[in-house]
Formats: C-alpha cells, structure tokens, sequence
C-alpha cells in the first residue's frame, strides 16, 4: 500500500523535484551584487491636526545587496524609505533610516542610506484664517493711460497650515494680471494662492478681477489760469493769495484746455473791507466737467 501511494502521481513529483533543481540552479549561479538606488521618502500615519514645517528630503540614497538578477529586476515602487509619524508629538525630531525604515523585496539586504538620519518640524495645525485677495497687476498701460481701481471676487479667502504661519500671514495672492498696452478696462479669471509654501487655501479658488484703466491726467500750470475779479467796486484794492490756479484733467479734457480760451475768476459784488475765502470759478464749465481744480477756493482780501 506504501508503495502505491508513493509512486501515485510519479511523474507530476519528478517534474517538481526537476524545476526545484533548475531554480536552485539559476539561483546559485546568479552573482551577488550591489547596487545604488534613489528613492521616495513616505510619510505616513500624520497624527491628527499636525503638520512638517522645513524642507525634509523628498528622496533618500540606498546602497542595496542581493543577487545581481534580483536587482536589476527592481521596479519603482518595491523600494521606498518609510517614516512612520504614528503617534509622534510636536516639536523637532530626529529619525535614524538605518532601523528598517527601507522597504526592500525579500533577499534583498540594505547595507547604507544617505542621509542616514532626517530631522524633521512638527507643528500644530492652527484653526482656519481668513485673509483679504491682494490682486497682483505688472505691466504698464498704453501712453496716456494709467491703472484705475483694481477690484477682486471674492475679496478674502480663508487659508490654512501650520500656525506659525498662519500668524505671519498677511494676504493671498492672484496670479499675475499684464496690463502693458492696455487702454481698456480689463477682466480676468486668475487662481488664488498663497505665498509662503507651507500655507494653502482651505479650498481651491479663483478669483475675479477688474483692472480700470483710465486716461493719465496732466497738468496746466496755474500760471496759465490767472485768477481774476469780478463786480468790484471802483474803492476796492483786492489781493488774491495765490492770484493763479492750477488745473488738472484727462489728455482729451486739457486739449479742450489748450483751443479754448478759459478763465479763473472770483465774484466780489456786495462784499465790504475784509478777508474771504472765496471759490473760484473757471469759464467755460463745459472743458473742465471731469478736471479738477487743484486750489478750489483762494483768499482775497479787500482793503
């Protein structure tokens, strides 16, 4: 009976024992080697309301030891340094990657990691912030033009991170808007971020922004526009403080200033001796609807 059942299935065991023999084979003959190899740096198990703060390495150096067939058969992914943070306080620490933290198949030994230690800044997590949107704007208009208001929606976002940063934080950024040659108003949809790396939206947002671009004013200068007086009696010496004015306004505005023949005057009917801050008046009102007068009222003093 012993017998039987040791020949049963004869031949299916001989051809067992042969690729047994074969694999052995290939085994023993395969060289032991040594081989270098960058890999992935994995933090996992972050503790609740925790963060890194710094620059810990994204990647580590690993001197591998195995059969060289079995090491040049590796494929991204069977190799990574693993940092476990499970249950790690805040605060400044220290992790030796000479203590199994290499991941490696079977057969195959770690014999050096560089570095061969990682420091790492665990911070606190810190409550949600809202910040104000800060449009960024470069560039410069077409001549004649300069940027307006500039308006953002939403106007503030709420950012998140470590809270350290949080309480350095002083606004979030759009990307950048160009305005060079522009002589109209312009419209973009821009994505919202924050410039200190460890800090983030609490959600992914864009903003909307409006640059106005408006005509640049320029100048008249006010001795051009004298200032001049009106129903005065024959008796009065009055003396006007400044006896000029100057007049601001668009290009458009003061090339109207320039074929038009404009005056400044007050208007002194019924006043008697004495000192008065009166307001100046220019003609004709038409050129100057938008311009601004840059000394609106004058004194005048009458003797």
């Amino acid at each position: 009976m012993i017998a039987i059942t040791m020949f049963r299935n004869f031949w299916l065991k001989m051809l067992a024992v042969g690729l047994s023999v074969v694999l052995w084979l290939f085994v023993a003959g395969d060289p032991i080697a040594e081989r270098g190899l960058r890999v992935p740096l994995v933090f996992e198990n972050f503790p609740d309301a925790v963060e890194i703060v710094g620059n810990p390495p994204e990647t580590v150096e690993v001197r591998l030891r195995g059969a060289s067939g079995t090491l040049r058969r590796l494929q991204f992914g069977e190799v990574m340094a693993i940092i476990d943070l499970r249950d790690e306080r805040t605060g400044n620490r220290m992790f030796d990657m000479n203590v199994g933290r290499v991941q490696v198949p079977r057969g195959v030994q770690v014999t050096q990691v560089t570095p061969s230690s990682v420091s790492l800044i665990l911070e606190e997590l810190g409550p949600p912030r809202s910040t104000p949107v800060m449009p960024r704007v470069e560039g410069t208009p077409a001549p004649g033009f300069v940027v307006g208001r500039v308006s953002t929606e939403p106007t503030t976002v709420e950012v998140v991170g470590p809270r350290s940063r949080l309480g350095r934080l002083t606004g979030a950024v759009t990307e950048l808007i160009d305005v060079t040659g522009a002589t109209t108003t312009i419209e973009r949809t821009v994505t919202i971020g924050v410039s200190d790396p460890y800090l983030r939206l609490s959600t992914p947002r864009q903003a909307q922004v409006t640059v106005e671009i408006t005509q640049a004013l320029v100048e008249r200068r006010g001795a051009d526009v004298p200032v001049r007086i009106r129903n005065s009696s024959l008796d009065m010496a009055p003396a006007i403080v400044p006896p000029t004015v100057s007049v601001h306004g668009t290009p458009d505005q003061m090339a109207a200033f320039e074929h038009d023949v404009v005056k400044a005057w007050l208007d002194v009917a019924d006043l008697s001796s004495g000192s008065y801050n009166l307001a100046v008046v220019v003609e004709p009102k038409r050129v100057f609807d938008v311009a601004q007068i840059e000394s609106p009222m004058v004194q005048v003093v009458i003797q």
